[in-house]
């Protein structure tokens, strides 16, 4: 006798059968979603996280920028140093970033800080007018002597000193009216004061200092720069 296919217990079977079919379809479409939304939330965190480190460097760039941009406004740090012999010795430091802004040196004149790319002329070169002190401290860089005078100092010291630069290369003289004494001599890191163009000091000067052991960048040229 063959099996009733249409029985309360085939039907109730194929009942639960469908039941099933849909449990299962209606899980997957939740893994789906589940999945879908996990994707949304981790794609949401990544361009959150990506927006808050460019703006967190954006802040730091800018930042480092405006450090960067006070720090080159900056001659250097420190104070003069004064030996047995008169001469001034920079005790701090003397920073050597090239900037095209004006740089506000500690000293007058400056013996060393941040300056201008170009260096001034200093092949025995005699300026009858002020010059630039971020050029002419890039010439120190390079082991010049610097001479500046006031108008106080005598004209015959101005024409023998100006006479003494004229023959020796990596040396300039320049008119220089923010100063303490009539005759400075000037070259990286250190500065004397001279009573006139024959005090015993200007040689020891020129002789210790002219491309001497305090030249952050011995053998660079001092031709072909600006020349005023």
């Amino acid at each position: 006798m063959g099996t009733d296919q249409h029985s309360p217990a085939s039907a109730r079977a194929a009942r639960i059968e469908e039941m099933r079919r849909a449990e299962r379809a209606r899980s997957r479409r939740n893994r789906v979603l589940a999945i879908a939304a996990s994707m949304v939330v981790v794609a949401g965190l990544v361009v959150g996280g990506v927006v808050l480190l460019r703006s967190q460097s954006d802040s730091g760039e800018d930042k480092g920028k405006d450090t960067a941009a006070s720090a080159d406004a900056k001659g250097g740090s420190g104070h003069f140093t004064t030996g047995a012999d008169g001469v001034r010795t920079w005790s701090g430091k003397l920073s050597r970033t090239h900037v095209s802004t004006e740089v506000t040196y500690p000293m007058h004149p400056p013996v060393g800080g941040n300056h201008n790319p170009a260096w001034l002329t200093c092949d025995g070169t005699v300026y009858p007018k002020p010059v630039r002190d971020e050029n002419a401290v890039h010439a120190l860089e390079h082991g010049a002597v610097w001479v500046t005078y006031t108008d106080k100092a005598k004209k015959a010291d101005v024409d023998a000193l100006a006479a003494k630069v004229k023959r020796t290369p990596y040396s300039l003289m320049s008119p220089y009216a923010d100063q303490d004494a009539p005759l400075i001599l000037s070259a990286w890191g250190h500065q004397v004061s001279v009573k006139s163009a024959s005090d015993p000091e200007v040689d020891k000067f020129f002789a210790a200092y002219v491309q001497g052991e305090q030249t952050p960048e011995p053998g660079a040229p001092c031709t072909g720069g600006v020349m005023k």
